[in-house]
């Protein structure tokens, strides 16, 4: 048994202590999204300080809970606060709890997040449906022994996001009367923004969103097998000739804004998920 299996039984069986549950769907609430937790029919909520080998949330705006509970009713465990490489954790911490849900039996992982806008056709606090993603992070969480147990040497990553999930996604939008976006998101360290000539770089290979996180746990979870669905907020946009000075207070305020949209699309979409 190799050292990450164990951790995740270790992680699972102090879970099993407290709770009973088995989530059908995982939830990684993302910058301003925690919204969506309180909608859940809580069963258990778990700090993160008290589930082994857990990270501690360290960025304000994440509470650093797991809650497991109903939501849309289905069996779900949702994350109130990720971890991201800028925090200095390795991307195994990183994306440890994808490990840890899909042990406790989710078949079906959706990951929210903000984002920064560099598609021009985009407007601040739109709704992206990630078709695709660009990892330039300059790390891989699956670079090291790999437990066959846990996933294959070399996932093949040719449809990272489920097709079947972005069409109920941008179904349930339409029902909803949402404004969603399709696009690529790509993936950077942080935790400084991007200079004009990195956004300019960006869209020349074909990004239209840019964030810190999400494609770590992504790669994780296609590794598990998981069925993935990526959503991401516009929370500022990023047009090189353009661009105005990082308003952290106002990328938060956006964010919030557009939680309510968020909290209903994912409800309806967790409702459709066969």
């Amino acid at each position: 048994m190799s050292d990450l299996k164990r951790k995740i039984d270790d992680a699972v069986a102090a879970l099993r202590k407290r709770t009973a549950h088995t989530p059908d769907i995982g939830i990684i609430l993302g910058t301003g999204l925690g919204g969506l937790a309180k909608e859940i029919e809580r069963e258990a909520t778990i700090p993160y300080e008290e589930i082994p080998h857990f990270a501690r949330a360290t960025v304000q705006t994440h509470r650093g809970e797991l809650v497991v509970g109903r939501l849309s009713g289905r069996a779900i465990a949702a994350m109130e606060g990720r971890f991201h490489f800028y925090e200095g954790y390795s991307l195994e911490q990183i994306t440890f709890p994808v490990r840890v849900l899909r042990a406790m039996g989710a078949k079906a992982l959706i990951v929210s997040c903000a984002c920064g806008g560099m598609n021009p056709l985009y407007r601040r606090g739109d709704l992206v449906v990630i078709d695709d993603h660009i990892n330039l992070m300059g790390a891989n969480p699956l670079i090291g022994p790999n437990d066959e147990s846990l996933g294959p040497r070399f996932p093949d990553m040719s449809v990272p996001y489920d097709r079947e999930l972005i069409a109920l996604a941008e179904k349930s939008a339409l029902e909803l009367g949402i404004r969603t976006q399709r696009g690529v998101y790509a993936a950077l360290t942080g935790p400084c923004l991007e200079t004009r000539a990195e956004y300019r770089m960006l869209r020349a290979i074909g990004a239209d969103i840019v964030g810190m996180s999400t494609v770590p746990e992504v790669i994780v979870g296609v590794h598990a097998g998981l069925r993935v669905l990526g959503l991401a907020i516009v929370t500022d946009l990023c047009l090189p000739d353009a661009l105005q000075p990082a308003n952290i207070s106002e990328i938060i305020a956006t964010a919030n804004a557009a939680e309510p949209l968020l909290t209903a699309l994912v409800k309806k979409v967790i409702a459709g998920i066969r």
